[in-house]
């Protein structure tokens, strides 16, 4: 199977890019990865090759290694990148990854941990989905109703699933699911309205500070793209193949993937401050760490060697130290 991968960025998440790039490298991904970004490129992006693809003109293309390939492709969008996902993998679809047969979008915060092929055996299931930290919301919660009634406005019609409640920060499916990323757009769009526009979302300047239009009662467009996807799953008339909250190491399991929620990312974490308030590292960071050094470095290797070192010694300490 032929196979791309995406994510978005701006800022300091270019960290979080490569250690995505080099844990999907390390798990078993040949193939292209396609960065869309606002803002500039860090220096261990810039020493690629600039080249025309597709519509870009000013298009990075970076070669680490044999077998993959970073394409950084600039946006000019006004939407917020989060609730840019769907738009985007169009984008990729329609032109530089036209013959791709799976396509799949990864958070930036995220790490795969497990082997290439579990991702493309699960997109052959059905849209793959993860279940989020969030979840369950049951049938008649207010959340889920409250898109049904907003969403009939539009001439949409939601039928409810289950109670899962997916996480926004990866999405794969093969192409003959195509019509799923239509929908989601779709859904967007009408959402917007009710939001104050796709530039708004949860976040403002990269941290949790929301921008999204407060609503009387219940915020059931809080959390915007993902509200979005789930509303989508619910007019969706294809399968979809969910992965629980061990999916993403959200409770004990067997992870696929971690991914770092909040704003407290993995590159920015101080160990001995966290562990001074009795906390060890999180599976995320660890996980961030181990995918620092290759194919791609965005630290020095003297900042990889002290961090590894600060969450072996947390880990450690953590055995004794409690509060």
């Amino acid at each position: 199977m032929i196979s791309s991968v995406c994510t978005l960025f701006e800022g300091h998440y270019h960290y979080g890019v490569a250690a995505l790039s080099n844990s999907l490298y390390n798990k078993g991904f040949r193939g292209t990865i396609y960065v869309g970004y606002r803002g500039s490129l860090p220096g261990w992006a810039l020493e690629g090759k600039k080249e025309t693809v597709d519509k870009w003109n000013d298009a990075i293309i970076l070669s680490p290694v044999d077998g993959i390939q970073l394409v950084f492709l600039k946006l000019t969008t006004g939407y917020s990148l989060t609730n840019y996902k769907p738009d985007f993998m169009l984008e990729l679809w329609e032109g530089p990854a036209k013959d791709a047969e799976a396509l799949f979008y990864f958070d930036p915060d995220i790490v795969v941990v497990d082997s290439w092929a579990c991702f493309e055996q699960w997109a052959n299931c059905g849209v793959a989905v993860c279940e989020d930290i969030n979840s369950p919301l049951q049938e008649f919660h207010p959340r889920r109703q409250g898109w049904r009634n907003y969403f009939k406005n539009y001439n949409i019609d939601l039928t409810y699933k289950n109670q899962i409640y997916v996480n926004g920060g990866f999405v794969g499916l093969v192409k003959k699911n195509i019509a799923f990323l239509h929908l989601w757009v779709k859904l967007q769009e009408s959402m917007g309205d009710a939001i104050g526009g796709l530039d708004k979302s949860i976040f403002l300047n990269q941290m949790h500070n929301s921008t999204i239009a407060k609503m009387e009662g219940f915020q059931f467009f809080d959390k915007s793209d993902q509200d979005a996807l789930n509303a989508t799953i619910e007019a969706y008339n294809r399968p979809v193949s969910y992965v629980g909250k061990d999916g993403m190491g959200f409770v004990s399991g067997e992870a696929i993937m971690f991914h770092a929620l909040g704003s407290l990312k993995p590159w920015k974490v101080n160990h001995f401050a966290r562990l001074c308030n009795g906390r060890i590292p999180r599976k995320e960071d660890v996980a961030y760490w181990r995918n620092s050094k290759s194919p791609i470095s965005a630290h020095s290797k003297g900042k990889i060697r002290k961090k590894q070192l600060a969450i072996n010694m947390s880990k450690f300490l953590g055995r004794f130290y409690k509060v």
